[in-house]
């Protein structure tokens, strides 16, 4: 997937699942299901339930993404 090609998004974290897999309830409503992108588990930054976060989602399949930044 090309980075320009990706829809960002931001939503709050809702549910842990295991695998440093997340529910994510995004601002339009929807919730998706994202992992941690390799920088982030590279660095050790750690989600929990209620981060704000930005997920990056595939125009292809819009149900399943990858957060790439935790906000405060």
């Amino acid at each position: 997937m090309a980075k320009e090609e990706a829809l960002q998004m931001e939503g709050v974290v809702n549910e842990t699942l295991p695998n440093t897999t997340f529910r994510v309830q995004l601002e339009n409503g929807h919730i998706v299901t994202a992992h941690i992108s390799g920088k982030m588990r590279k660095n050790y930054i750690r989600i929990l339930t209620g981060d704000k976060v930005t997920v990056e989602l595939t125009p292809y399949d819009l149900s399943k993404g990858r957060i790439v930044y935790r906000g405060r």
